[in-house]
């Protein structure tokens, strides 16, 4: 039901980082793909229109991120993070919308999001998001590894 650590795993023996971008708007799901692979050579992205489908998505490739809008007509970004939190509880999902204000990274925190990047003109938004996503799926990767090591040994190794 949840995902396993190998989701991650590439991370570290591919330096690859698979992330799922959902939002309604075309241009900006293609716009936002092409810049983060540029910014970041590591990143593979692949887009998804529909947040009522990122379930199945996540469940028949890999996905090491999912980087979604808010506000989107099927579906909420703050619900679909509930979902996948549900489903997936350690997979790093962060929300990238043009909506702004304390309550609204409030709102992404409670929902569950491991982090909130607002859309900015320009393309230092696409560093920030690439920044944030590399960070989110490097954390939960070692965590995995810390996981291991403790069921391993009975432990948790020391930094």
């Amino acid at each position: 039901m949840s995902s396993q650590p190998s989701r991650t795993e590439p991370v570290a023996t591919t330096g690859r980082i698979r992330v799922l971008h959902v939002d309604d708007d075309p241009a900006v799901r293609d716009l936002t793909a092409d810049f983060l692979e540029r910014v970041d050579e590591a990143m593979t992205v692949r887009s998804e229109a529909d947040p009522r489908t990122v379930l199945d998505r996540i469940e028949a490739e890999p996905v090491d991120c999912v980087v979604s809008d808010k506000r989107m007509p099927e579906r909420d970004g703050l619900e679909l993070c509930r979902r996948v939190r549900e489903a997936h509880p350690d997979l790093p999902f962060v929300l990238f919308t043009s909506e702004r204000g304390d309550d609204v990274a409030e709102r992404a925190t409670e929902a569950g999001a491991t982090d909130y990047v607002p859309k900015d003109p320009g393309v230092d938004q696409y560093e920030l998001l690439a920044d944030r996503v590399r960070e989110a799926v490097e954390r939960r990767w070692a965590r995995g590894h810390h996981d291991d090591a403790e069921a391993l040994f009975g432990t948790r190794p020391t930094a």
